[in-house]
């Protein structure tokens, strides 16, 4: 397929995209040169936020945040992965592309494709890169495909210390609390202004924590392989507290955009029975399992005035949210997202499979429903009619693009005026060589945060009540 494509193939794509370009003046460059950190909630539901059980609230941390004065929240935000899961997410959030109906674009695609990402994009711009991770590097491919994005630095679990300790790990990688704290010996000496995404791991399937991790009791559903996710949701949820305690003491915390998100849902739909438990509903629909898709999306700064959005969006929205955000035009780059924070932003939100969520219309499982009641529509008004063949044909049309751009190598062919793709053997993943570049740069750039601290390291700051750090001091 990429052997065949040709440029002329991708001007149809970029005259769809040009479509649906957005313009929002409000909030252009508001955080212009912020620090940003991108904290990946793993498997975390938006049924979670506010979300009570035996009459303690599960997701204190969250929640506050969710409301904090400074926080735009978006409530009817959707994962949009398939086979891929956290890498489809990733893609999404990094490109603004969808990933592939079938396995992983990451595995398949991210080691020899060329891409617009959003580290490449804001290194363009100043930024240092980053991403940390408590797993290996080369689950999904990431350390081949983090190279295709300009990722400058990837911090993964052979960096930190202690990791393949027994009772630092669970599921998928290093607990999240002993994660967060040691990430930051690498943050606080990132050159300013950075992007950092932080992977969490811990509230992933299949939710194991040791007993004397466990804060909050199970869930009593009948289904075990769904019980403990309100621990690990709990679990996380301390963490991201801990951490953001630390922004806070360091002095990060104003000079940052801090964007969360849910990457995917942790409880599938196999569940039914468990997740009508959960929801405290007799009754459950394919309606109700189309907003079980939703997951939390939260953006924070101190120019930002809070308050709850009901857009419509998802994680194809991202990157040319925040891009605007900064300053940066995202209308110059071949994305499938809109600005989630734009009047012109396009609602309709599309899944993998080709259904779709709108306000008007939900398509889900072979049905099609009213958005605002829920009720079933067996048969629509011309209008209705007119308007959801549009929006079916939009959902086809981007995902069929998105895939003939990775399947294509198409962006090898699209270069924005000023715009240099970036060279993959430039970097580096080495941890000898990292940490001796992260040293020197620091250094050069007299602006970390452990350089403005007199070259003291700020790790004092963080305070956390993982017990397996108990005798750390």
């Amino acid at each position: 397929m990429k052997e065949k494509a040709k440029p002329k193939e991708l001007k149809k794509v970029l005259k769809f995209i040009k479509s649906k370009k957005t313009h929002d003046i409000e909030y252009f460059g508001k955080e212009k040169n912020k620090d940003v950190f991108i904290i990946h909630l793993e498997s975390l539901q938006q049924f979670m936020i506010d979300y009570k059980y035996e009459g303690k609230e599960v997701l204190p941390n969250l929640d506050k945040f969710y409301h904090d004065k400074h926080t735009i929240s978006f409530d009817n935000f959707y994962h949009q992965v398939a086979q891929g899961k956290t890498s489809d997410a990733e893609m999404m959030l990094e490109n603004s592309l969808f990933g592939l109906p079938t396995g992983s674009a990451m595995v398949s695609y991210g080691t020899q494709d060329t891409f617009d990402a959003a580290p490449e994009i804001l290194d363009e711009k100043g930024y240092t890169t980053a991403s940390l991770h408590g797993d290996v590097p080369t689950f999904w491919n990431r350390d081949n495909t983090y190279k295709s994005w300009g990722y400058e630095y990837f911090f993964s679990k052979n960096y930190y210390p202690d990791n393949n300790k027994d009772s630092f790990n669970a599921g998928y990688g290093m607990k999240d609390k002993i994660f967060m704290k040691d990430s930051v010996s690498y943050i606080q000496k990132l050159p300013q202004p950075f992007y950092a995404k932080i992977i969490t791991v811990t509230n992933h399937y299949p939710y194991d924590l040791n007993k004397y991790d466990e804060d909050i009791s199970s869930w009593h559903t009948g289904d075990n392989s769904v019980d403990h996710y309100v621990q690990t949701a709990h679990y996380l949820d301390e963490a991201f507290g801990e951490f953001i305690n630390y922004l806070k003491a360091s002095g990060l915390y104003n000079k940052s955009v801090i964007v969360l998100y849910g990457d995917h849902y942790g409880i599938s739909n196999n569940h039914r029975a468990a997740i009508s438990k959960i929801l405290n509903k007799s009754k459950l629909t394919d309606y109700d399992l189309a907003n079980f898709q939703k997951v939390p999306f939260m953006i924070h700064a101190s120019n930002l005035k809070g308050y709850t959005d009901h857009t419509y969006g998802g994680e194809i929205d991202v990157l040319p949210t925040l891009l605007n955000l900064l300053g940066v035009n995202p209308n110059r780059y071949l994305f499938f997202g809109t600005d989630l924070l734009s009047k012109d932003h396009d609602q309709t939100v599309a899944f993998r499979d080709g259904d779709f969520i709108s306000p008007e219309f939900t398509k889900y499982l072979g049905n099609i429903y009213n958005t605002s009641n829920g009720l079933t529509i067996k048969k629509m008004s011309k209008a209705e009619q007119t308007t959801y063949d549009q929006q079916q044909s939009e959902v086809n049309r981007e995902l069929s693009y998105s895939d003939d751009v990775l399947t294509g190598d198409l962006l090898r062919f699209y270069h924005p005026k000023g715009f240099k793709h970036i060279d993959k053997d430039h970097f580096n993943y080495q941890k000898a060589h990292a940490i001796k570049k992260l040293n020197r740069e620091q250094d050069k750039h007299k602006n970390s945060i452990y350089y403005l601290n007199k070259d003291k390291s700020t790790v004092h700051l963080y305070h956390t009540d993982a017990p397996e750090l108990k005798d750390e001091k």
